[in-house]
């Protein structure tokens, strides 16, 4: 990635957690409700971490209608090749 693309794609991950932390509200829904979602929102900005410590878990955040959505599941989403990607080293979500 370039650095104009990292600097935008930076942005794009703060602007999102500006949102989260203005509106405080983060709808946690189902891997495939999530996916529903994603084919809703075409040219969606999404927030990607993979972690964990006995067993690979993979997040996934997402802004709709004034929403952030996230999932955690334990197999990789196929996201749409519409979608911006922003790769996080983990994704922090409140209670």
């Amino acid at each position: 990635m370039s650095s104009g693309g990292a600097v935008a794609a930076g942005a794009a991950a703060a602007a999102i957690a500006n949102a989260i932390k203005a509106s405080g509200v983060v709808v946690r829904v189902s891997p495939g409700d999530f996916q529903t979602i994603l084919d809703r929102a075409s040219g969606a900005v999404v927030v990607h971490a993979r972690g964990g410590i006995f067993w690979t878990k993979y997040d996934y955040l997402v802004s709709y209608k004034g929403f952030a959505f996230f999932t955690r599941t334990s197999e990789p989403i196929p996201l749409p090749s519409s979608a911006e990607t922003i790769i996080a080293k983990r994704i922090w979500i409140p209670g």
